[in-house]
């Protein structure tokens, strides 16, 4: 009876030394198929993260946590659960970079929630902020009085952009020349990777023929011509050009 008791003492002790080695494997590979699945993602500081993205990022940890430490968990089960749901995440990524309308329902867009010092009510109750949540918002972006914002806008990530009046922004050398006055326009996107964006022209009245003579100034006639253009305060646009493909 004695020698049985040895027996199942010592299997037991090789047990675990297995065990313990296996975890130690399936930790190093769950490490490196990590580390080698977060560089295929790209590069994206957490301050640029959507909350899907950030989400994301979490249930990958997750994921690779269980492989290292459950070993209840097949390995190999676990390692195509984490490939399948990076692969998925930059499939995403691929489709809202190709296709711009898809960012509108995958990311959702920027809502302005103040507009020449008044609160945009409807806008706040779409995004569901609430006012001490936009009053603590300004104050870190160093704004104690939403009279003197000019435009505030919730960006898709959750952070909050401030424009100020102009009366209210610090003097520099250039406004020792320049008047005051509110901004003619807010500075907004107008083409994006060689697409018109037609509900901006449209909410600042303005036309693709104007659209076009713009362009034309910087030596293009199309708009798939442009990567990005912006509309200034004082109505330029500001354009930059896709780089020409270099030819294999």
């Amino acid at each position: 009876m004695r020698g049985c008791v040895v027996m199942f003492e010592g299997w037991g002790e090789g047990w675990a030394d297995v065990h313990f080695w296996e975890m130690i494997v399936r930790t190093v590979l769950s490490f490196a198929a990590l580390l080698l699945l977060t560089r295929l993602l790209g590069k994206k500081q957490m301050s640029q993260l959507t909350f899907f993205h950030y989400i994301t990022g979490i249930t990958i940890g997750s994921i690779a946590a269980n492989i290292a430490g459950e070993s209840e968990t097949p390995f190999w089960n676990g390692m195509v659960s984490l490939a399948v749901w990076t692969l998925l995440t930059v499939l995403l990524s691929f489709i809202t970079l190709k296709w711009g309308g898809s960012r509108v329902i995958l990311d959702n867009q920027p809502t302005i929630v103040v507009r020449d010092g008044r609160i945009d009510e409807q806008a706040m109750k779409s995004v569901q902020l609430h006012l001490d949540d936009l009053n603590m918002m300004l104050r870190e972006t160093g704004i104690f009085a939403i009279k003197d914002v000019q435009y505030a806008v919730l960006e898709p990530n959750g952070a909050l952009s401030v424009l100020q009046k102009v009366q209210q922004l610090p003097a520099t050398k250039k406004d020792v020349k320049a008047g005051g006055g509110h901004p003619q326009y807010m500075p907004s996107e107008i083409i994006a990777d060689g697409r018109v964006n037609r509900k901006n022209l449209g909410m600042y009245g303005l036309s693709e023929e104007w659209l076009l003579e713009e362009i034309g100034k910087h030596g293009v006639s199309r708009s798939d011509q442009v990567f990005f253009a912006q509309l200034q305060e004082d109505g330029t646009l500001d354009v930059t050009l896709k780089q020409p493909k270099l030819k294999k």
